[in-house]
């Protein structure tokens, strides 16, 4: 049992730490960075959701996988969702997590990649962005893990989060979540401000027969606020059989 698990916008598979040591001892756990994140190389865009995917699906043949299951985090959930209307055959499973089939206006995403490219940096969004991230309880608790992911969006490279941002802008998978077949968990969290519930049951209504679960106490990272919760889901959703 294998799963491909993608990362927010602006992260790395680093954002999957607390997760690991309990998924690995149940499956195998195969993290990934998306194109113009940590130190993967950033193509010219613009770029659509369906290039995202399609790099997801050229890891799962170097890997020699005929079938895997895919989940995410946002931007990862978002990466996943493309994959299993566009690739049923090669999806197994779906863990969808705190993400969306559509923002609406892309007005804002725009706006955030000209501020990003005009500084050359994400470091003048990153306290706006981690502040969304994490319930003010749990940043207020755990500073130095708050710090470690403000790291980690510093850290990311300007053009590939701009060219990202406006993937996210442009996407609208709403038209192909009646085209899942893959059993999907949809999980979400009661502080999410980014991707609030109500873009989770969207696509719950949408996907047949997918589950959905809210985690109380987490907003957008849920699976690093509430770990134990999280991980005990996508356990127990990837040995249902």
């Amino acid at each position: 049992m294998t799963l491909v698990l993608g990362s927010s916008l602006g992260t790395t598979s680093a954002m999957f730490d607390r997760n690991a040591p309990a998924l690995e001892r149940h499956m195998r756990l195969v993290r990934y960075d998306h194109r113009g994140h940590g130190s993967q190389p950033a193509p010219p865009g613009p770029w659509q959701i369906a290039d995202l995917g399609r790099d997801v699906l050229a890891l799962i043949d170097r890997l020699g996988l005929e079938r895997a299951s895919v989940g995410g985090i946002s931007l990862g959930g978002m990466v996943a969702m493309w994959l299993a209307a566009n690739a049923p055959d090669r999806v197994e499973r779906l863990v969808l997590a705190c993400t969306t089939a559509c923002f609406g206006d892309p007005a804002p995403w725009r706006e955030r990649a000209r501020l990003v490219r005009a500084a050359g940096t994400t470091a003048g969004i990153a306290d706006t962005v981690v502040d969304r991230w994490l319930t003010p309880e749990f940043a207020a608790a755990q500073p130095e893990l708050r710090a470690q992911l403000r790291a980690l969006l510093v850290a990311s490279p300007a053009e590939g989060y701009a060219n990202a941002c406006e993937a996210i802008g442009r996407m609208d998978l709403r038209a192909e979540l009646e085209r899942i077949a893959a059993p999907t968990l949809v999980v979400g969290a009661s502080g999410d401000l980014a991707t609030p519930t109500d873009h989770q049951e969207e696509i719950a209504r949408r996907i047949a027969g997918a589950r959905l679960e809210i985690l109380d106490d987490a907003a957008h990272l849920a699976n690093v606020e509430r770990p134990e919760a999280f991980d005990r889901l996508v356990i127990d959703h990837l040995e249902d059989r």
